[in-house]
């Protein structure tokens, strides 16, 4: 494994906009772009270096990214950074090898983020990509109404749900088709957060999505999140992402 730390992203990058690179010992690979948790406010993209190292192991190459978050950012500035991102991902991972994909997933509010950029087109496609160009989303522990955090910093009771432009369920049936996709739910997460979640594959079902082109891990008995090493059920976080890429 070769590893690259500390990577700006954008123009003039903040201590808040960089990444790191984590490359397998072999000449192709996909790559699987991380977003950390920690509720838009907190949290680290070194809290992924151990499932990087996995994932490694099992000749996936992956990035993680951090991204500016509350108090000192705003809403949409962390949907932008990861946009940014997976941009800089798209024009340089070539650098390292031959890329056979580019996945990008995220954890609890990682997911929220990689929610956005999925179903609302305008992220990725303000910095020059098209939906197209995405292999395939990993959304873990994801918020799909208006994150609560958001809600927090614009003065709205943060165990309202609602579902406007901030929420990635608003954006779902605009799209003819998406790319192949993974949930990963918790039946003891946050409260709401469990049945958000099938609200969003009831609503993909609802517009004729394909779900053949969907993963879904249900746990239980605990909050999902990739520090975890390992799960109840034996599968690991890196075959989780694994078998979405293999889908």
């Amino acid at each position: 494994m070769k590893t690259y730390f500390d990577i700006p992203y954008v123009e003039n990058a903040s201590d808040m906009q960089l990444l790191d690179v984590y490359v397998p010992d072999c000449d192709s690979f996909p790559v699987y772009v991380h977003l950390h948790g920690g509720g838009l406010e907190k949290g680290s993209r070194k809290g992924f270096s151990h499932i990087a190292e996995q994932l490694c192991e099992r000749g996936i190459a992956s990035v993680s990214v951090e991204y500016r978050m509350f108090p000192d950012a705003k809403y949409p500035d962390f949907i932008e950074d990861a946009a940014s991102a997976v941009k800089w991902v798209k024009d340089n991972i070539s650098t390292y090898g031959k890329c056979e994909g580019i996945y990008v997933g995220g954890s609890s509010a990682g997911g929220y983020l990689s929610m956005m950029l999925c179903f609302d087109r305008r992220w990725l496609n303000a910095v020059g990509i098209d939906l197209s160009e995405i292999s395939g989303y990993f959304h873990d522990a994801s918020q799909p109404t208006a994150h609560f955090n958001v809600l927090k910093y614009s003065g709205v009771d943060r165990r309202r749900v609602i579902i406007d432009k901030t929420a990635p369920l608003y954006h779902i049936g605009v799209e003819e088709s998406y790319p192949k996709m993974a949930f990963i739910v918790s039946d003891n997460d946050m409260k709401n957060r469990y049945e958000q979640t099938m609200l969003v594959l009831g609503t993909l079902r609802h517009f004729g999505y394909d779900m053949d082109k969907v993963i879904l891990h249900e746990m239980h008995g605990t909050h999902t999140h990739y520090a975890r090493k390992d799960y109840d059920n034996g599968v690991t976080y890196s075959q989780m992402i694994k078998e979405l890429i293999e889908l």
